[in-house]
């Protein structure tokens, strides 16, 4: 099961390779490999949609909380390719232009994409950062749950190919091959459940609206 920790040196690949000529195996999702195997390109969760799930923790607690849960359930993915789509403009017009399909190539990220990702999707940083915030400011930070649902999410929705969830860095993690959040399937589900949620919370806001006040 153990495929190893990530490192920016490798590519995944490479790893799952070793890894599998030591003996030890990813932990497969039969019925995730099924469905990603009719998409050959491997994406990652739609960074929308991760915002669009943290807003909707606290988007009952008001706009400013809906838009800060909004903003730190995408910050996993920004922080580690933010950069470099900002910094590679060329590469986004060619892929808005059909040239080019399926995420970056291990070849052209830049070291600093593989540290970052390392920092911004584990469960350990995150424990970290959630503790000292709640020293700093004396309460619990609950708009970190956006970042927390953000790394269970990718945990089993990644291939082991591109970018495998290193939820437990710097400590060897068992990555998980998932489905591919692109897939068709896949992708309408998601979305039909973001919609459902935001229609209920509307629906709930609007209710709560018309009840008179004492």
């Amino acid at each position: 099961m153990f495929v190893g920790h990530f490192s920016w040196s490798q590519s995944f690949s490479e790893i799952v390779s070793q890894s599998n000529r030591a003996g030890a195996r990813p932990i497969d999702c039969g019925w995730s490999l099924r469905l990603s195997r009719s998409n050959s390109r491997k994406f990652r969760m739609d960074v929308v949609a991760h915002g669009l799930w943290g807003g909707a923790l606290f988007c009952r607690r008001g706009r400013r909380q809906f838009f800060g849960g909004l903003i730190i359930g995408m910050a996993p993915d920004l922080l580690s390719f933010g950069v470099f789509h900002v910094t590679h403009p060329r590469w986004i017009l060619l892929r808005l232009a059909g040239e080019i399909s399926g995420p970056p190539a291990f070849s052209i990220l830049p070291a600093y994409v593989f540290y970052a990702y390392n920092l911004t999707h584990n469960l350990v940083m995150w424990a970290i950062a959630f503790s000292f915030l709640w020293l700093f400011i004396k309460r619990p930070p609950w708009l970190f749950g956006a970042w927390l649902l953000h790394i269970l999410c990718d945990i089993p929705t990644h291939a082991t190919s591109y970018f495998p969830t290193p939820f437990l860095w710097p400590f060897p993690t068992p990555f998980v091959n998932g489905i591919s959040w692109a897939t068709p399937e896949f992708l309408l589900a998601n979305y039909s459940c973001l919609i459902v949620v935001y229609t209920g919370i509307f629906l709930y806001s609007r209710k709560k609206e018309s009840l008179p006040r004492n």
